[in-house]
């Protein structure tokens, strides 16, 4: 067990090294920021799809998964602990009708922990749940800059999970999650003489929230076998709407920039947040709802399809409003599955590996300048066998799309690179003999 967890501690602190900017979307500079969990590399390399449950993986987007029945390599006693931790690599092409860039993240994705206590499973772990990083300019005719935007940031989930077995088939679980974190953003509109030249000292807006509250996540499992060797898997989930705190910070700097870009703050001004009411506000966190059903034989291959809606256009955030940024609701659509040749086979280690594959198509929920901002992905994974119990390591690449070059917009086409160990122990065993 120690040696597991000297490798889970390692890969957090190398993950976390290189952890930089959450994200890299021009999108992020929207509500909370991008959405950064999407579940495990296992999920995400099928597509997203999070209905399949099993003896040596964690599926963080159900928390009805944290339990099943007990293995027959435990002597049906029990039931192994595992350890997840996971992080990506993101690349980007932003494309708009004016010209393209490049950009790139390297983020921590998650991590947890899942142990048995009998009919129980009882899960805890981390997870940056939205992140925001951005750096935006805008330009005039002439080329000069007109606007400069950044922001960083984002919010994240601190969990505590317990699921119980009702029968072997049949599982249900709660997620109790803590969010917490801070988005910071600034903006400099420009200004001109006459002759059109800039002029040296600017004006610059300043805002932080730091945000923090509770919510919940339900979810069901049920199994049920068609014959000697197919299962059919159906799950659902859901979160209820529910509102995060947001303690809010705002204030305006005089600021000299250089011919090269760079920014000295000669003088600043806080804003009274208070006799505005802007202070302390509410975000809500927006209700979803997602069903998914799957066919399979067990260690061998599985195809399921899932459906989650959102209800994003409940979600509002009175501090940053802007008109030209509504919010309606969202949706998203996965199809995946994966493929072991022979799991226990002696003379092949290829034979042993589990491919997957699928794709998602989502609605993002964000709407700009009457344009839905959507999603599309293409993904494929392997699982490669590391140690005892049913241990592995999980590679996965996802190719997609999201948003448009409609309306002065920007479309983002990335590549994703996503690695985690999960990683699977037995804490306590029954003595055989006094």
């Amino acid at each position: 067990m120690i040696k597991k967890l000297v490798v889970v501690f390692v890969a957090i602190f190398t993950l976390t090294s290189y952890a930089q900017e959450g994200t890299a979307s021009p999108y992020s500079f929207y509500g909370i920021g991008s959405l950064k969990f999407k579940g495990t590399v296992e999920n995400r390399s099928m597509g997203g799809l999070s209905i399949y449950r099993d003896s040596i993986h964690m599926n963080l987007r159900n928390p009805a998964s944290f339990t099943g029945p007990n293995l027959l390599m435990f002597n049906n006693e029990s039931r192994p602990v595992k350890y997840t931790v996971g992080g990506s690599y993101s690349s980007t092409n932003l494309k708009s009708d004016s010209g393209t860039a490049n950009v790139s993240s390297t983020t921590f994705d998650y991590l947890a922990l899942n142990f048995p206590v009998g009919k129980f499973g009882v899960a805890l772990g981390l997870m940056p749940y939205t992140a925001v990083g951005y750096k935006l300019e805008t330009e005039n005719d002439e080329g000069f800059t007109t606007n400069r935007f950044n922001g960083e940031g984002g919010l994240n989930k601190a969990f505590l999970g317990v699921a119980y077995s009702i029968t072997d088939n049949l599982s249900v679980g709660v997620n109790a999650q803590y969010n917490f974190g801070n988005i910071q953003n600034s903006a400099i509109e420009f200004r001109f003489d006459n002759d059109g030249n800039r002029l040296f000292a600017q004006s610059k807006e300043n805002n932080r929230s730091d945000l923090s509250g509770l919510n919940f996540d339900f979810g069901v499992y049920y199994i049920s076998k068609l014959n000697n060797s197919l299962e059919l898997t159906t799950a659902l989930t859901f979160t209820p709407k529910a509102n995060i705190t947001s303690q809010n910070q705002r204030s305006f700097s005089t600021v000299n920039v250089g011919n090269s870009g760079q920014e000295s703050v000669t003088n600043t001004i806080e804003v009274d947040l208070e006799a505005q009411g802007l202070l302390e506000t509410d975000l809500v966190l927006p209700s979803s709802f997602s069903f998914g059903a799957g066919l399979g034989q067990p260690r061998k291959w599985f195809v399921g399809a899932e459906y989650e809606s959102q209800n994003t256009s409940t979600f509002e955030n009175v501090l940053y409003q802007t008109s030209a940024t509504n919010y309606e609701d969202g949706s998203r659509f996965s199809l995946g599955g994966f493929f072991i040749p022979e799991y226990n086979s002696f003379n092949s280690y290829f034979k042993r590996l589990v491919y997957r594959a699928g794709l998602r198509v989502e609605k993002t929920g964000l709407n700009i300048e009457n344009e839905s901002i959507n999603e599309f992905g293409i993904s494929f994974g392997v699982g490669i066998p590391v140690g005892d119990f049913g241990s592995n390591a999980n590679l996965g690449l996802e190719i997609g799309r999201r948003g448009t070059t409609n309306n002065n917009l920007i479309q983002e086409n990335f590549i994703n690179f996503q690695i985690s160990l999960s990683l699977n122990d037995r804490w306590f065993q029954k003595r055989k003999y006094d």
